[in-house]
């Protein structure tokens, strides 16, 4: 009735503080409905809805700026802002992101995916308002956990040092992806729960009673604030010594309280932080009592459950063996707990380090266990490992350290769309010197991979898709595989197609078709990008074999790019086709969808296959043509 009326902020104005409770209400049962219809991040949004009503209610967006970290926590903002009739298609292929975005909507301020942007972003907005004399608010949303990231810390210390009007929310559900560590998290829940609280409310209501004539209606009104109250008692000390003032924890599901704190926030000069503490899956029960497991929901469309386990599976039990057999062995993850590691660190708690949103220190952190002598592990997503290229260049490869980067995600992800796709980790690995990089076939030639990785003197990368297995053995006793050797799995005499990780059996799979236009393909298990196999290229070239590559990474400086490199450099004139990822953002969608739309099927394989044999064919005046 009331979310009805609402198609964009300027709705909000006119309605009662009653009806805004109301409104509360009917946006939990929309988000409840679409989310499981569509999947998308569940308990962090509705964790959010009076914050978000209110930030919307006090501020005018799109001239007040409001930026959203990470985005998990912005489909409310989406709602409110216009597009609650496209949410049928949130996250769906050409449909409605699941993270702000800047070409999507105005009120989208800044196009967000991974954490701890938030501050420098508003910072720069603040700074931008400033030299051209403009007047609008900025408003920066992170939660507890994106507060975990060193980025923040960086934001916080130059916005108090230049004392900007700005306001900083910090949402503390207490809950991240994992559980938040670190002392930011111990602060903040010391916060949170200061025992005095009550007693001090008490007294302070009770001395407020006594004072003649106003002395009642001032306690009516402090008792009408309910625990707001406490962002006098309990002062944020961090806070105001980084140049903040700051005001909380504030009840975030109070929503009159919060308007009247953001009203009173939006007068005041100077960088302010205001700590609301909300509950994540607030008003849906079993997201309330498992706020970790409904991070996130994949909808009403789910796969049958796979008979076999997913390659993250794998890398979580394959490192369970390995350290059981070696106990220099320790993993290290930043809040991703869940790529793996979740049995490891409980069966290892003294050799499992989460070091919270802060892939920078995590890289380095291994940088350090490797030159004490230990055999670290950084259990990471591509997407994330870009946010510590510095790290593995400087700390890790430079010092040549035995460093094992297991890289989940690597490839096309999906829903979560561009920020979140692993796409660039193949080029920017392989521009660096020392480090060896590898992607299995199959998650029975991960469990070798890893393996061999521990046995190797320097950095090494394993990356991996976001996918289950194919069904391979699990059960066979480890081995080394050769550095920098190849395997062909199919044998042909036309083309060769030289794919990489789940690519080979779409490659094979593209034989089969080519074989019935008469074309015996080769199809190569590349299996290391670098070194790449070289006496492989040697003999292909020497055969005149033309070659098609199949990469789920960019095109731009992946496989395909080493191969060409390699025949330019030895001076060797040979037909390749580079197939990979295309030299843009890929937005979201299904994978299967994202890989039609890319060229990763084997039937483009196929057509690719063909038509660079024609072309080598062609240069080769009397053979034969090849049919289609």
């Amino acid at each position: 009735m009331f979310l009805e009326r609402v198609n964009g902020p300027v709705d909000l104005k006119s309605f009662t503080t009653p009806e805004l409770e109301l409104l509360v209400g009917e946006i939990r049962d929309f988000l409840v409905n679409s989310i499981t219809s569509t999947g998308g991040h569940f308990g962090a949004n509705l964790g959010v809805v009076e914050l978000t009503v209110a930030l919307h209610y006090v501020f005018e967006s799109p001239t007040d700026r409001i930026v959203w970290d990470v985005g998990h926590q912005a489909y409310i903002h989406k709602i409110l802002t216009g597009r609650k009739h496209q949410f049928s298609t949130l996250r769906q292929f050409k449909g409605l992101a699941g993270f702000p975005k800047r070409t999507e909507s105005p009120h989208d301020a800044f196009g967000v995916g991974h954490a701890s942007t938030s501050l420098s972003a508003a910072l720069g907005m603040v700074i931008a308002r400033d030299l051209r004399a403009e007047s609008h608010h900025v408003v920066a949303v992170i939660g507890d956990g994106a507060m975990t990231g060193g980025m923040a810390f960086e934001a916080l210390n130059h916005a108090g040092h230049l004392k900007k009007r700005l306001l900083v929310i910090l949402n503390d559900n207490d809950m991240s992806i994992s559980p938040n560590v670190g002392a930011v998290s111990h602060y903040l829940t010391r916060l949170r729960s200061d025992p005095h609280y009550g007693k001090i409310k008490a007294e302070v209501e009770s001395m407020l009673r006594r004072i003649p004539s106003i002395g009642g209606r001032l306690a009516t009104t402090a008792e009408r604030f309910k625990d707001t109250l406490k962002y006098f008692m309990v002062p944020g000390a961090f806070f105001e010594e980084m140049g903040f003032s700051y005001f909380g924890p504030i009840p975030g599901h109070d929503l009159p309280a919060l308007v009247q704190i953001l009203r009173q926030a939006k007068d005041l000069d100077g960088p302010v932080l205001l700590h609301v503490v909300t509950q994540k899956g607030k008003g849906y029960a079993s997201a309330e009592a498992a706020p970790d497991k409904l991070h996130s929901i994949g909808g009403a469309v789910v796969k049958a459950k796979s008979t076999v386990p997913s390659y993250t599976g794998v890398f979580g039990t394959t490192l369970i063996d390995l350290a059981k057999a070696d106990d220099r062995i320790v993993a290290v993850t930043a809040a991703m707990l869940t790529s793996g590691l979740n049995e490891f660190a409980q069966i290892f708690p003294q050799r499992c380090y989460d070091v919270g949103i802060a892939e920078q220190h995590a890289a380095t952190l291994c940088a350090g266990l490797a030159a004490a002598g230990l055999r670290p592990v950084f259990s990471v997503y591509s997407t994330f490992l870009q946010r510590a290229y510095d790290q593995v260049i400087h700390d890790i490869c430079i010092q040549n350290l035995p460093v094992v980067l297991a890289i989940d995600r690597a490839g096309l992800v999906g829903p979560d769309g561009e920020t979140h796709q692993g796409a660039f980790d193949l080029p920017f690995l392989r521009a660096i010197p020392n480090i060896t990089i590898m992607m299995p076939k199959d998650e029975g030639e991960l469990r070798h991979m890893l393996y061999t990785a521990f046995t190797l003197p320097g950095p090494v990368a394993v990356r991996f898709p976001r996918e289950d297995g194919v069904g391979a053995n699990l059960t066979e006793p480890f081995h080394v595989i050769p550095v920098g050797h190849s395997e062909t799995v199919r044998h042909g005499t036309d083309v060769a197609l030289i794919a990489l990780g789940p690519m080979v059996a779409v490659a094979g799979n593209a034989a089969l078709m080519l074989a019935k236009h008469g074309v015996s393909a080769r199809v190569v298990n590349m299996r290391f990008v670098k070194p790449i196999d070289e006496n492989l290229l040697l003999e292909l070239a020497a055969q005149h074999v033309p070659i098609v590559t199949i990469e789920e990474g960019s095109q731009k400086g992946g496989m395909g790019s080493a191969i060409l490199e390699f025949y330019a450099v030895q001076a060797i004139t040979h037909s390749v086709y580079p197939l990979g990822l295309p030299d843009r953002f890929v937005e979201h969608g299904s994978r299967p969808e994202l890989l039609r739309q890319v060229g990763l099927t084997s039937e483009h394989i196929a057509e690719a296959a063909l038509l660079t044999l024609d072309r080598a064919l062609k240069a080769k005046p009397g053979r034969r043509t090849v049919g289609r």
